[in-house]
């Protein structure tokens, strides 16, 4: 591919970027108003925290009064907040790419900051979802409310990618050391 190719290309990914980040916390939101949908008999939208909460009682969770949702929405909202973050500095890498800034120290910067964000995902994630099933639960009678806590495969994957993702950025910040020593040189 070729530079200008690829700057295209690097303009085409931080749009699509940026598009998911929108539609990532527009569908949380939406499927906190119309939980029907993330069901076992909607559409089973839903993603992360949301789907793990709404997929079993999504019925019974469009009766919740609107302030149970509103909760829902920004307890749910929390962990997908420091995702939305990652992948804006996801959108600021491919941007500096498209500018042609292969090498710059920036570009090092904004990589290690989406790996640490997707770790601080994962944390939030497990953090939120006890709050949130006792957010969900609470009006349920004595004995069936509920204190849910979840680690899965996917939260091992996001966590080894996330450390792969910070040693590429320390590489890639030793490479730009070493372009701009070289540089100077020229």
């Amino acid at each position: 591919m070729t530079n200008n190719g690829l700057a295209c290309f690097s303009r085409r990914m931080a749009t699509v970027t940026l598009l998911l980040i929108v539609v990532m916390l527009l569908l949380n939101a939406v499927l906190w108003l119309y939980p029907t949908l993330a069901g076992k008999d909607g559409w089973g939208l839903g993603f992360a925290l949301t789907e793990r909460q709404l997929s079993q009682i999504a019925d019974s969770a469009a009766l919740f009064p609107w302030w149970q949702k509103l909760g829902g929405i920004v307890l749910s909202s929390i962990p997908l907040l420091a995702l939305a973050s990652g992948l804006n500095h996801l959108r600021r890498l491919f941007q500096s790419y498209a500018r042609g800034e292969y090498f710059a120290r920036e570009t090092a910067v904004h990589l290690g900051k989406v790996g640490r964000a997707v770790a601080i995902w994962v944390l939030l994630d497990f953090l939120c979802e006890p709050l949130l099933s006792l957010w969900v639960t609470q009006n349920a009678p004595v004995g069936e409310r509920l204190i849910t806590l979840s680690v899965t495969a996917p939260s091992f994957v996001a966590l080894f990618l996330a450390a792969c993702i910070a040693v590429i950025a320390r590489i890639l910040s030793q490479a730009s050391e070493v372009d701009r020593e070289n540089r100077t040189f020229i």
